[in-house]
């Protein structure tokens, strides 16, 4: 059995979302505190609408951690390795710009792990 297969990675990364969603919806403070970005009643809007979408996600990835080799699969890790790329960009971006604090390089060094997983899943077809 592989240390790492699209099973436990979706697992994982089900177990991930939650968390992010829950303290998004619950906590947000704690997070954003880290990032140097003030809780405002606007942002705190935007964190459990982002909130409820990474419950959408962890719900299709715990629902799919069996589904064999696919075009569905490929299009899941595909979509997955583009979004935390994506967010990774933007948080060394924010954090270079001073628009958010080193606590973000923490978010971004978990979205590159992801990235990292879900191209080795990807790749290695079982």
């Amino acid at each position: 059995m592989k240390l790492l297969s699209f099973y436990r990675l979706s697992v994982l990364t089900s177990f991930l979302f939650v968390a992010l969603a829950f303290i998004l919806m619950f906590a947000p403070a704690l997070m954003l505190e880290g990032w140097g970005v003030e809780l405002t009643n606007e942002v705190g809007l935007l964190g459990r609408r982002i909130a409820a979408l990474y419950i959408g996600l962890a719900v299709m990835f715990f629902m799919v951690k069996r589904a064999d080799h696919s075009k569905t699969r490929t299009a899941l890790i595909a979509g997955t390795i583009t979004g935390c790329m994506l967010l990774a960009i933007l948080g060394v971006y924010e954090f270079s710009t001073g628009h958010a604090a080193s606590g973000i390089l923490g978010a971004v060094f978990i979205e590159l792990a992801l990235v990292l997983a879900f191209l080795y899943v990807g790749i290695h077809k079982k």
